[in-house]
């Protein structure tokens, strides 16, 4: 009996140590989007996973650090960081690299670095290529970060997501910051080159690298990412940092960069290294001075002076960088209520509203709410929007709007969803699109933008139902 007790505890014992072990990762699952293929835990905290999409080709490599205790705390929520590695890199990067493990260590953060490259090619600028052979914004917008959600226990609002790049990978930060800074309330370019499109020399700069990357480390023709920079021009400022930098206004924004001779963590001369760390430096001089032109300032702008574009300053980077990281997430902002925002996307959300386009070109429109009771909608032809859920139920308003045609009120009433949409006329819809034979950041020949105000109010005589 002894000996059967004996082997029972142990039997017991060993089950527990299973199952401890075991729940020490995630098992995560296949969905929106994603084909999970394998995983493996390389340690207590790093997991390293591979995917598919039918947006991109290939497989993928996702890993991601677990803060320390992620399993012993299973009603727990971490906010997020991701974290992208640059041309011809790996979403092992940052682990075999950059130190992220032991910068992070005893955080209470989730890190998920996934792959911009395809096998460690050039990568694909983070962008949706226009003949829709790579959608690198469709993998790490809509599918990835709805994955890590469904998978971890995530903080889901902006002020606790931040995302973070070196090289190509701090562009694509601050792209996709740009594009939806409803999504990333922190951004960080490390040695990234935020703009490819606002600043003639940057464009003409910028375009060299591009069409290199495409051509030498892709296979693929030159200008295949973003379009021709003579008939698509618009494609390339719809992506750019610097031609949507008004959206970055409530963005909490960190740079980091050298100039491109040899500093302190060199161990010699690399011409590779120097040359472009030195056209990353003249670029975000370009970038600066958007942002000082909209009155609007980084939390950090360092620029440190000698170093290269290399491992080691980005290590560093991150290791300077991460305590402004986690003092943001520890004091989350709510979203602005009064804001600006830019597009060139034919439907968009942002902050609550929604808003399709009816126009004849590709082209930029603007919404600029002023708390819940008023906005502005920019642009041509007409847009369809709809209000954030905070109106009271089965209620009418009164909905004035001022447009270039003259002014109109009609009465609208909310259902169930506490939303009101309504369509907003603009003017005539423009037929050349945006930026085409001209040179940036001039408007296109015939391109007007018509501007429509409307403010809603509630009828003092109707009744909650």
């Amino acid at each position: 009996m002894r000996i059967r007790a004996l082997l029972l505890l142990a039997t017991v014992a060993a089950v527990g140590v299973f199952a401890s072990s075991a729940a020490a990762a995630p098992v995560f699952k296949s969905g929106d989007g994603l084909t999970v293929t394998s995983q493996k835990s390389l340690d207590s905290r790093l997991i390293a996973l591979t995917v598919t999409t039918k947006a991109l080709a290939g497989t993928l490599g996702v890993r991601i650090l677990l803060p320390t205790g992620y399993q012993a705390h299973p009603r727990k929520h971490y906010p997020v960081f991701y974290l992208l590695d640059g041309t011809s890199g790996f979403a092992s990067d940052w682990t075999t690299l950059g130190g992220a493990e032991q910068t992070t260590a005893g955080l209470p953060m989730i890190v998920v670095m996934p792959d911009i490259t395809i096998d460690g090619n050039g990568g694909g600028w983070c962008t949706n290529w226009p003949d829709g052979t790579h959608n690198w914004l469709t993998f790490h917008i809509d599918q990835l970060i709805p994955w890590v959600q469904a998978n971890l226990r995530t903080l889901n609002t902006r002020s606790e997501r931040a995302i973070a790049g070196l090289s190509q990978g701090g562009f694509c930060s601050m792209s996709y910051a740009s594009q939806f800074p409803d999504l990333f309330g922190i951004a960080l370019a490390y040695s990234g080159a935020p703009d490819i499109a606002w600043d003639p020399v940057a464009h003409a700069g910028a375009m060299a690298i591009i069409n290199a990357t495409e051509v030498g480390l892709d296979g693929v023709p030159a200008d295949s990412m973003f379009g021709s920079p003579v008939t698509d021009f618009f494609n390339w400022a719809d992506h750019d940092p610097a031609t949507l930098a008004s959206n970055l206004r409530w963005t909490k924004m960190y740079f980091y960069f050298g100039n491109g001779t040899p500093g302190p963590l060199d161990t010699g001369a690399n011409p590779e290294a120097m040359g472009i760390e030195g056209a990353v430096y003249q670029d975000n001089l370009y970038f600066h001075a958007r942002l000082d032109s909209l009155g609007i300032k980084p939390v950090v702008y360092d620029y440190y002076g000698d170093g290269t574009h290399s491992w080691p300053y980005w290590a560093r980077d991150l290791r300077w960088s991460i305590g402004d990281i986690m003092s943001d997430f520890e004091h989350p902002i709510p979203d602005p209520a009064s804001f600006t925002y830019e597009s060139g996307m034919t439907s968009y959300s942002i902050y609550g509203w929604k808003v399709t386009m009816h126009r004849q070109v590709a082209e930029f429109s603007t919404i600029a709410p002023s708390g819940k009771d008023s906005f502005e909608l920019q642009g041509s032809g007409s847009g369809t929007v709809t209000t954030p859920a905070v109106f009271a139920r089965r209620t009418s308003y009164k909905v004035k709007i001022h447009s270039a045609s003259g002014t109109t009120t009609r009465t609208l009433r909310t259902g169930a969803k506490r939303t009101l949409t309504l369509n907003v006329p603009l003017g005539p819809s423009d037929t050349v699109q945006e930026y085409t034979d001209a040179q940036p950041p001039l408007a296109s020949p015939g391109t007007t933008v018509y501007t429509t105000q409307v403010t809603i109010s509630k009828l003092s005589r109707d009744r909650h139902r």
